[in-house]
């Protein structure tokens, strides 16, 4: 299990080469398959600024590191839009506000959101809906 929170910042570098890509800025999600999508970077020498998680092959403490410069291209692979979840408002499908996003719990290896932690609670990331500008949606207890 890896948190959104803890991944902001990482390096990312490539397995093939040990080049450095830049730092993690971002995730963005797949919202409707509830999976981290994407990576958003900063500070890359090649100004790359996204790359599809697909390209990944491991998140650890220190490091994020993709399979190759070729995998890392975003061309290949078209990512969702992009927002922001952490700060994000929190709503249910059936209008009820839950809070804020305080930070994303997902697999390291296949990206799949395990917990949304918010200021009201934990969700399970299996609610996941949609993500927007407005605001996260998850799908109300049943």
């Amino acid at each position: 299990m890896m948190l959104f929170s803890r991944t902001i910042g990482l390096p990312v570098i490539t397995g093939d080469d040990a080049t450095s890509l830049g730092t993690v800025r971002d995730l963005t999600l797949d919202a409707a398959g509830a999976v981290v999508a994407g990576v958003r970077l900063s500070g890359g020498p090649d100004r790359t600024d996204a790359l599809p998680w697909t390209a990944v092959a491991a998140v650890g403490p220190d490091a994020l590191i993709v399979r190759s410069r070729h995998a890392a291209d975003p061309e290949q692979t078209p990512l969702p839009a992009h927002h922001s979840p952490l700060g994000s408002r929190v709503l249910t499908d059936l209008g009820t506000e839950h809070g804020t996003v305080q930070d994303i719990a997902f697999d390291a290896a296949s990206g799949r959101v395990l917990t949304l932690y918010t200021a009201l609670g934990d969700i399970p990331g299996a609610r996941l809906l949609g993500l927007g500008s407005y605001a996260l949606v998850v799908r109300a207890q049943p």
